[in-house]
């Protein structure tokens, strides 16, 4: 065996220009041959080459090998040769027939009988594809088996319809992994083989792993509903296994399934819950059709805002960001969907308009304002990451209240009708100055909707999105690859959570329902609790859990403290209830406001305590304007203090 492997490895290192002289060499052979077996099948003997045969010999020579160049028979690799490569040598063989047989069976040459045109080209088709298949027997299943054999991760795949098939396929082409075997939910297919692979029922799924020693679970199951991923994963869940998925159905309808396509398993397939799909017309009410501005176009939400808006094809879109990378990142990437969409006569391609700026200057806004005459306006601009804006007080406070204001009034100025501010759960009762601030300026927007009644101010609130920017989910997973720890800074943490294309869409279907003043809420489901999603995230990668009960387990869990101004929970509403609105999942919060007489002085003595650099102030101010915040610890801002302890704390 080990010679016959060197065999084939010494003909695999052969140059591919020799490979198909060698191809061709063999075919001018079978050529001969197959004329050669015809007359011996005709006549009952072998003639003398002489007599009789040379002459086919040479005419099928001189046919063939041309048809089989024009037909592409030796730019396949052999070893590869599948069903397709085949049918190519089978028509090739028919077209080389109709002349062949012409010759000898209808016009007729003598010595040479008129049924050769008619055996040979058959024998001539047999002799062509059995060498390519029995290439194929020697070379590549004698490659793969050995590969098979010495590497190469185990894996399993659930589901055993169409998906699994194709992805079947596609790790058979590709070899990056094997697979052992289907499984799946559907009790008629138990005991069947697909691409001779068996199909087991999930409750033999520790059976399979301990005798295969499976490392992976591909879940190829793209059209099943949310409610039963959420079940399937469930069952999985302290399998040592790791697990990874298919995207869902539509997002692979496009093509053929691929190596490629599949991906680590996002934890919304655990937090999410079954999709409502959005009223397309309260979409496009504020946004087909017009010039629509969104701030913080760069970041984890205005950037979804920004394709979200994008597709419902408005005029003009403005990207205003005050960071360079950011702006330039979206400009790319929907500059990308504009040219793609760009094929598309029917279709109307809005103008997209990057602008460096930040939301707190006055005069770059009112520029820019002036020269676009937006319809709408959507601020996502906002320092929110807890603990540095805590750290960084004064910018924290310039950039979410100031340029709020700043944004607003200039909006006003150049006639926007619509003014959209996105909000957060922190700031109900907020115990940090993020939130604080985020609350402080849904107080501006609510005084100064009674000044400004030609316009409509709303703010939609809600929690944490995943896989947004300082978002949990990637640190958790950078966490489990790097080993662990995974930090977590309190047992009892509690978070609501919500994918990023549903807040958007949301947040858009909510800016269309304003009449004025509105703070809606965005129905984020159940709380999670951290702790829980870090466990479920470690063990459906295939890992454990490190814990007193389990002292040999992968990964610690590690928990570090509550940090300045965190919550064990969020709220997302200040008062006693809501208002349903015309959508399931948006309420209106019946909040309490100020006038804008009796806000305007706080605002003025705020923006003084930042000009002066006076933080305790600008905390002090805040903790009298927002319900519920008390600035707690001593204040200090990085910016204009030097303090070793609280930079490190």
């Amino acid at each position: 065996m080990n010679g016959w492997q060197s065999i084939a490895d010494a003909v695999l290192l052969i140059p591919r220009s020799v490979k198909r002289a060698i191809a061709l060499a063999g075919d001018v052979v079978m050529c001969a041959l197959s004329v050669w077996l015809a007359f011996y099948l005709r006549i009952g003997f072998f003639p003398p080459i002489d007599d009789g045969p040379l002459q086919p010999m040479i005419v099928s020579i001189s046919l063939a090998l041309p048809i089989f160049v024009s037909f592409g028979l030796y730019r396949a690799i052999f070893r590869h040769t599948g069903p397709e490569a085949l049918i190519s040598i089978f028509r090739a063989v028919a077209v080389y027939t109709l002349p062949f047989a012409t010759v000898y069976t209808l016009i007729g040459v003598t010595n040479v009988p008129r049924t050769l045109g008619l055996i040979q080209p058959i024998l001539l088709a047999l002799m062509v594809s059995g060498t390519r298949i029995a290439a194929r027997v020697m070379f590549a299943e004698n490659y793969t088996a050995r590969w098979s054999k010495d590497s190469g991760r185990r894996v399993a795949i659930y589901g055993a319809g169409n998906a699994g098939l194709e992805l079947a396929a596609a790790i058979a082409a590709s070899r990056t992994m094997r697979v052992k075997a289907f499984v799946d939910d559907d009790a008629a297919l138990w005991g069947s083989t697909l691409r001779g692979l068996p199909i087991l029922p999930p409750s033999r799924m520790m059976r399979l792993i301990e005798q295969h020693g499976i490392d992976d679970i591909l879940l190829a199951i793209p059209s099943a509903s949310r409610r039963r991923r959420i079940e399937i994963l469930e069952s999985l869940r302290g399998l040592p296994v790791h697990v990874r998925t298919l995207p869902s159905f539509t997002d692979i309808a496009k093509g053929t399934i691929s190596v490629g396509d599949l991906r680590e398993l996002d934890i919304e397939d655990l937090l999410g819950r079954a999709p409502i799909p959005p009223d397309e017309a309260l979409l496009r009410r504020n946004v087909s059709g017009k010039v629509v501005m969104v701030s913080g176009a760069g970041g984890s939400i205005g950037s979804e805002l920004c394709r979200q808006i994008l597709r419902l094809q408005p005029t003009a879109l403005l990207l205003v960001d005050h960071s360079e990378y950011n702006l330039y990142a979206i400009h790319q990437e929907l500059s990308a969907a504009l040219a793609e969409r760009g094929d598309d006569p029917e279709a109307s391609v809005p103008v997209l308009v990057p602008l460096l700026a930040s939301v707190a200057d006055g005069r770059r806004m009112a520029e820019v304002l002036a020269a676009w005459r937006p319809s709408l306006v959507v601020h996502a601009a906002a320092y929110k990451h807890v603990p540095l804006v805590e750290q960084n007080v004064l910018e924290g406070i310039r950039n979410n209240v100031v340029g709020t204001r700043t944004l607003a009034e200039a909006a006003h100025a150049a006639g926007v009708e619509r003014f959209l501010l996105i909000s957060t759960d922190k700031a109900v009762r907020p115990t940090n100055v993020m939130g604080a601030t985020k609350r402080l300026a849904e107080l501006v927007l609510q005084a100064l909707q009674a000044e400004y009644p030609d316009m409509v101010f709303s703010m939609v609130r809600f929690g944490n999105v995943l896989g947004s920017s300082g978002s949990v989910i990637p640190l958790f997973r950078k966490q489990i690859a790097e080993g662990g720890p995974v930090t977590i800074t309190h047992p009892e943490v509690t978070r609501y959570f919500m994918t990023v294309p549903e807040a958007a869409q949301l947040v858009l279907q909510a800016g269309a329902m304003a009449e004025g003043g509105d703070v809606f809420l965005l129905d984020m489901g159940e709380p999670v609790r951290i702790v829980d999603l870090a466990r479920n995230m470690i063990e459906l990668s295939g890992l454990t859990v490190c814990d007193e009960a389990n002292p040999e387990g992968d990964i610690e869990i590690a928990f570090t403290g509550l940090r300045p101004g965190e919550k064990l929970y969020e709220e997302l509403l200040i008062g006693d209830g809501g208002r349903p609105s015309d959508h399931p999942r948006i309420v209106r919060a019946n909040e309490d406001m100020m006038t804008w007489r009796d806000l305007q002085p706080h605002l003025v003595a705020i923006e003084r305590a930042i000009e002066t650099g006076d933080s305790p102030a600008a905390r002090e101010i805040l903790g009298r304007l927002v319900a519920g915040y008390k600035p707690s610890g001593r204040g200090v801002d990085l910016t204009l203090v030097h303090d070793r302890d609280a930079a490190a704390g």
